[in-house]
């Protein structure tokens, strides 16, 4: 599953799932429109985990979940908790990321 951020709400996602993995972008930024793709490719491949774009200009409560100063920023969240994150535009990061947490 994957969803956009419409609201400020990914604390609510992260409670009722038990994995969840985020990206953090912004319009702005070249880099995370490239892995966007690439993030909901992820998705479909592990349908055990909920899978959140967040913009993190809109949304600055779900930024605080995570340490966002770059940007994309990946991070996943496992029964509520944070556990790792990266911050890269490169495919082989992201994907061992989200095995490591699934």
């Amino acid at each position: 599953m994957i969803e956009e951020l419409d609201k400020d709400n990914l604390q609510d996602i992260i409670a009722e799932n038990e994995t969840v993995v985020v990206q953090y972008s912004a319009t702005w930024c070249g880099n995370c429109r490239i892995m966007k793709p690439k993030f909901k490719k992820l998705a479909t491949e592990n349908e055990n985990a909920t899978f959140v774009i967040a913009d993190a200009e809109k949304f600055p409560e779900s930024r605080k979940l995570a340490t966002v100063d770059n940007l994309p920023t990946f991070a996943t969240f496992k029964n509520g908790e944070f556990k790792g994150q990266v911050q890269t535009n490169k495919f082989d990061v992201l994907k061992k990321l989200v095995e490591e947490a699934i």
